[in-house]
């Protein structure tokens, strides 16, 4: 391990190995331009060394810390308590340490509602998600909390599916149904927000196309992808073409980060200093 400064506050990381880490490299760039003297690092940790690594962060006064997959469920039993959000997600990617305990919190979904805010108020909007994965449920839970009156969950596994759908029926304001993806996905009329919460698309395999027919989407809706790298993937790029407001994945993870970095300093960050970073690892 390098060494590190101790007089810095820390923040940091538990993920599985990784050639590079934008995450890391986007926070350090939010540090180093409001002259902050923190610094966050990236722990490689396994699953059986999970707990060893969470009570190693506490011994050292990390202030908090981000945690991927496959640690974002397993980690719940090592904190301190939850987050309202995270509790119904049931799923945890940012620590907090608050009176001396760790909370857990979810970002994935507040980074996403974040990012939405900046072209359209979700209140009272249909939200449409492709797919039922660990983002399509952050994400869902957010939005509706934001008072989204209705989400359709839109995926092939009908199990997935409707554990996502009756969540969000159970659990939140909004009114959720499932829709069993068979072939090319017809976007309702009265949908305000479509959003891809897949991998499809993600580098290299650039050339995916998300399963929703290009013809329905019309001018005006929102359409998103969850997808940083390419920042303008072909769903992105098709939707665009059709008229539609776009946001692609930089803003969410953008949105992540400040989020994560005012419950560790109390600090609003800029995020452009935060994107410009994202962009030079993968292009604008």
């Amino acid at each position: 391990m390098s060494s590190m400064n101790f007089r810095s506050e820390l923040t940091g990381s538990f993920s599985q190995p990784c050639a590079e880490n934008p995450t890391v490299a986007m926070v350090e760039a939010a540090y180093r331009h409001h002259g902050l003297d923190w610094h966050y690092i990236n722990a490689e940790v396994s699953p059986a060394d999970l707990g060893d690594a969470v009570r190693g962060a506490r011994a050292m006064g990390w202030k908090g810390f981000n945690c991927s997959i496959p640690h974002k469920v397993a980690v719940i039993e090592h904190l301190d308590g939850l987050g309202e959000s995270a509790a119904i997600i049931g799923a945890v990617n940012c620590a907090v340490r608050r009176d001396g305990q760790f909370i857990g919190e979810n970002t994935d979904g507040k980074g996403f509602v974040e990012s939405l805010r900046e072209v359209v108020d979700p209140s009272g909007k249909h939200l449409v998600m492709i797919g039922a994965g660990g983002a399509a449920r952050a994400i869902g839970v957010e939005v509706s909390l934001a008072g989204a009156d209705r989400v359709t969950v839109v995926n092939r596994s009908a199990a997935r599916g409707e554990e996502v759908a009756a969540l969000l029926d159970a659990q939140t304001p909004a009114d959720a149904e499932l829709v069993l993806l068979d072939g090319e996905y017809a976007v309702p009329e009265d949908a305000d927000i479509v959003v891809n919460a897949t991998s499809i698309g993600l580098f290299p395999d650039v050339d995916a196309r998300v399963p929703v027919d290009p013809g329905s989407l019309r001018a005006g809706v929102v359409v998103a992808d969850v997808i940083p790298n390419p920042p303008r993937t072909r769903f992105i790029e098709e939707a665009e073409a059709r008229g539609c407001k776009v946001l692609d994945g930089l803003g969410m993870l953008v949105n992540q980060g400040v989020i994560g970095i005012k419950y560790w300093t109390g600090l609003d960050v800029d995020p452009s200093v935060m994107r410009a970073k994202l962009e030079e690892i993968f292009g604008g």
